[in-house]
């Protein structure tokens, strides 16, 4: 074998360009550039909710039939439903909250199927009420408040729930001082006396009935069974299926790369390096899809049975297992798929669209309309924001299509057949171009090829 001289700059040189800062920044910058994009994104979902409320869905049902009052010799047919009505349409921010004024049943399937995060109901017998609160404060006897219900609806999430019980406390505690305000008048006009007579005067007690009439009462619609984690289960959940696609992708990549030779295997201090294998890119690439399959179902499986045992409700068992296997496939093929056609850059690509831009754009902690609306935008196409609404469907609304569970299957239809065709013709293109996965030989730091050493 031909020798290598070991004086002059024969030695240093391959040293000195190992060890160039331009070698040392290359790694830093690119992980300082994904970690300052993974700030922002993190950060700017969770400082300020409240500040970036916007279109926040909450119905308002109004079921008041009105009802007659007699205002001296004259009857007058009042509906203070209706003033509430449109006193809270009025007083609402528009900007940031979506009120919607629907009947009792169309309310109640918005609910079932997490179209909207909270109902405010007005009874049918709101009027009459608080006609008979007017009267009563001044007469002897037994009298109840009329009463405005604030359903929430836990099962969209602990912090979709705060917000609308804030948004109620403030909303109706207003309604509360102005209905009582309107009705402290009425009764005022109803006790005037005749001209000469001494003024009737309000006692303390009826003053302060009459500034606060409403009973205001905050319910639950459908309560979360118990080992449901506040309406975090279906998030972590679906986190996990999003991480284990994409990671256990990564790690059958590397694992048969390793296997056929395409990269070292090191283990501890043993490092071994395989013939490198015979092998087209294409059908490496289905040796991997068959493998992400196997581990999709097995993972799915596992994860499963790891919620039973902790007493997470199931529902929908099958339908929660054949749903994750799938996303776990759709989003497995997709991974490899990036990997196959761009190589170890991959690695990049795949985190941030599916780690650094998909869990703030989920929905899963923080309602979509408390979120900057840039993250309305991505939530449209981020994997982790359909994987959360199919997976919640199964988990909380009963399997519920409109509940984001057609969506969800769907958009991992959509996901999978992307990382199929990708794949399938990345990898044909490559095969048919001869670009071989083999290691070229080449002078270092010239890129040329290197002449064979002679014997």
């Amino acid at each position: 074998m031909a020798s290598t001289e070991s004086t002059g700059g024969a030695e240093t040189s391959p040293r000195r360009r190992h060890l160039s800062p331009i070698r040392w920044a290359f790694p830093i910058v690119v992980v300082t550039l994904l970690a300052s994009l993974l700030g922002v994104m993190y950060l700017d979902y969770v400082v300020d909710p409240e500040q970036n409320l916007h279109d926040f869905p909450i119905a308002l049902v109004n079921q008041d039939v009105g009802d007659d009052l007699k205002n001296g010799d004259q009857v007058q047919h009042v509906n203070f439903g209706d003033q509430v009505s449109e006193g809270l349409q009025k007083a609402v921010p528009s900007d940031k909250i979506d009120l919607r004024v629907l009947g009792i049943n169309e309310a109640q399937l918005q609910m079932q199927s997490a179209q909207v995060y909270g109902t405010i109901i007005i009874p049918s017998d709101f009027s009459k009420r608080l006609g008979i609160l007017g009267v009563g404060s001044v007469v002897p006897g037994d009298i109840t408040k009329p009463v405005l219900t604030l359903q929430t609806n836990p099962r969209t999430g602990a912090f979709a729930t705060a917000v609308v019980q804030k948004f109620g406390e403030q909303a109706l505690t207003q309604v509360n001082t102005q209905v009582g305000q309107q009705l402290t008048d009425t009764v005022k006009k109803q006790l005037a006396p005749p001209p000469g007579a001494p003024p009737t005067e309000l006692s303390a007690a009826t003053r302060l009935v009459l500034a606060q009439p409403l009973n205001i009462v905050v319910d639950q619609f459908r309560p979360l069974p118990g080992g449901s984690g506040e309406g975090l289960t279906a998030f972590f959940y679906s986190l996990l299926l999003l991480l284990i696609g994409m990671v256990g992708a990564m790690i059958i990549h590397q694992l048969i790369d390793s296997a056929l030779g395409f990269l070292p295997t090191e283990w501890g201090p043993w490092y071994v390096h395989y013939p490198r294998a015979s092998i087209s890119r294409l059908k490496t690439l289905l040796i991997k899809w068959s493998a992400v399959t196997v581990m999709a179902c097995a993972v799915s499986g596992a994860y499963l049975l790891i919620a039973k045992i902790l007493g997470m409700p199931l529902d929908k068992p099958l339908l929660l297992f054949l749903y994750g296997a799938f996303v776990i496939i759709a989003v497995g093929f997709t991974c490899t798929a990036v990997l196959a056609a761009v190589g170890t850059s991959g690695l990049i690509i795949n985190i941030i669209v599916f780690i650094i831009l998909g869990l703030p754009s989920s929905g899963g902690t923080i309602p979509i309309e408390a979120t900057p609306k840039y993250f309305g935008w991505l939530a449209k196409f981020e994997p982790m924001h359909q994987v959360f609404l199919g997976t919640r469907s199964i988990l909380y609304f009963n399997g519920n299509g409109q509940a984001g569970l057609t969506r969800g299957l769907w958009m991992a239809v959509l996901g999978l057949a992307i990382g199929v065709v990708l794949g399938l013709f990345i990898t044909r293109f490559y095969d048919r171009k001869g670009l071989e996965r083999k290691p070229v030989n080449t002078d270092a730091g010239t890129g040329k090829h290197a002449k064979p050493a002679d014997a």
